[in-house]
């Protein structure tokens, strides 16, 4: 059983030459290694405590000597993974990790907590990780600092690591990321207009009156990593909620500006869903123009509404009466590439609820499922015929005491062993445009596919 505590940390300040991408290059072979930009707030996390990897249903705990043995997990209640209440003393503010558990939930995964008939055991890919880490490098004030558990300072490789952080060893040389080709669409744009149409045979029929329909794009990887192209990724999004985590043959890299679920001290808990888009331009006055539009839009208001009740709703169901509130509506952002319309909603949790149930119980988020949820989710998984995979699940980390960040999986890209997969997509209502819709799915991973495309090995083509 994993129970909630204190852990007592030491610090140890990193050498000042170290950089995000030399720290890369020094942690990335470590057991566990996964990062978060965590909403400015960015750390590295390495050698977890106990490492859950669902589709595998093994358990792998780090002995004294922080070495793994694996161990066929006996209970696969996840809620004895994390086994807190949200009533746990915060132990500090504001919100940032100070130790705790790093979490990855696939749609895949998420979906069989709603759709019963929903069988993801046979994906040999991860469908969730969880961690728990008290071993950490965080930015803090400009300086990369290492935190571990007091009670391991005699370790032996924590001591080869503190050494390697005080006096960086030379950089090596990568074998470098490839494509074998273009990362191209699943579907033609016909096999879209026709998913389109099928959408709006349901909205009319009543069934639902939102659906987030998606489409992947693919490619096959050639040699490296995704993780080599995570410092290029972080500068072009400027993604507040980016994050990678790996295992095996698997990687999640993702550039999401949107979060999912903030657990804050005093039960405080906050969402911000993102429904409604158009593209940033470099001419200012268009881009203002985009802008002003998007403010304006009575379809993508109507949009955001629809999520925002959806999510009022999911949030009542764990929430203290009369705490569900709606303090932001129709805002809009601004990332690299895109306006987003971002709406808050805000709630305080029962004192008896679990977070982990509530995130789970949560997930999917509204904004890339539909409303209402369940029946949306039956449509998606009828029409789009392909697991979604990572894609609109969530990353992000509780603390020890229960709060915690995390972000909805959209800009995300996945691959598991030489397939690569990025998806996009958006809300569709009765009032949807098929080719408008199309062209927001484009938007939405133009720059994203610009990027990677560039890393296509053209003696293959």
């Amino acid at each position: 059983m994993f129970t909630a505590f204190i852990v007592q940390f030491q610090t140890v300040n990193c050498h000042s030459s170290y950089t995000f991408s030399t720290l890369i290059e020094r942690l990335h072979h470590y057991r566990g290694f996964c990062f978060l930009q965590d909403d400015g707030q960015p750390f590295f996390a390495i050698l977890p405590k106990r490492l859950l990897c669902a589709s595998t249903q093994i358990c792998q705990i780090r002995q004294a000597d922080l070495s793994y043995l694996d161990q066929p997990l006996l209970d696969a209640d996840l809620h004895a993974f994390v086994n807190f209440t949200a009533n746990t003393p915060p132990t500090a503010s504001p919100l940032r990790f100070r130790g705790g558990y790093i979490c990855f939930f696939s749609y895949d995964f998420v979906s069989t907590q709603q759709l019963s008939h929903i069988d993801c055991s046979n994906h040999n890919r991860p469908t969730a990780l969880l961690g728990e880490y008290d071993i950490f490098i965080q930015k803090v004030d400009e300086q990369w600092t290492l935190y571990f558990d007091a009670s391991l300072d005699d370790c032996e490789l924590l001591q080869f690591l503190i050494l390697d952080l005080q006096h960086p060893p030379p950089m090596q040389e990568n074998i470098p990321f490839q494509l074998k080709h273009p990362v191209q669409a699943r579907w033609t744009k016909s096999d879209y207009a026709n998913a389109f149409e099928q959408v709006q045979d349901y909205l009319h029929a009543g069934d639902c009156y939102q659906i987030n329909l998606t489409q992947e794009f693919q490619s096959v990887v050639q040699s490296g990593r995704l993780l080599q192209l995570l410092p290029e990724l972080l500068e072009l999004s400027q993604a507040p909620f980016a994050g990678y985590i790996a295992h095996d043959d698997f990687e999640l890299l993702s550039c999401s500006p949107e979060l999912f679920i903030e657990f804050q001290a005093d039960r405080l808990i906050r969402t911000r869903p993102i429904k409604g888009t158009l593209p940033r331009d470099k001419d200012v006055e268009i881009d203002q123009a985009n802008r002003q539009r998007l403010a304006q839009s009575e379809k993508d208001q109507a949009e955001n509404l629809m999520i925002v009740d959806l999510l009022r709703n999911d949030l009542s169901v764990f929430a203290e009466t009369g705490s569900v509130k709606t303090p932001k509506l129709f805002e809009v952002e601004s990332f690299a590439q895109v306006h987003h319309l971002v709406s808050e909603i805000q709630a305080r949790l029962k004192p008896e609820i679990n977070p982990l149930k509530m995130l789970l119980q949560a997930l999917p988020g509204g904004s890339i499922t539909g409303a209402p949820k369940i029946r949306a989710m039956q449509i998606i998984e009828e029409l789009e015929s392909n697991a979604r995979g990572a894609y609109c699940g969530s990353l992000g980390y509780f603390n020890f005491d229960g709060t915690g960040r995390f972000n909805i999986l959209i800009r995300s890209l996945q691959r598991y062993g030489d397939a690569l997969s990025i998806w996009a997509g958006g809300g569709i209502t009765v009032a949807s445009k098929v080719d408008a819709e199309y062209q927001e799915c484009l938007d939405k991973v133009s720059a994203l596919l610009e990027f990677i495309n560039q890393f296509t090995n053209t003696s293959s083509i």
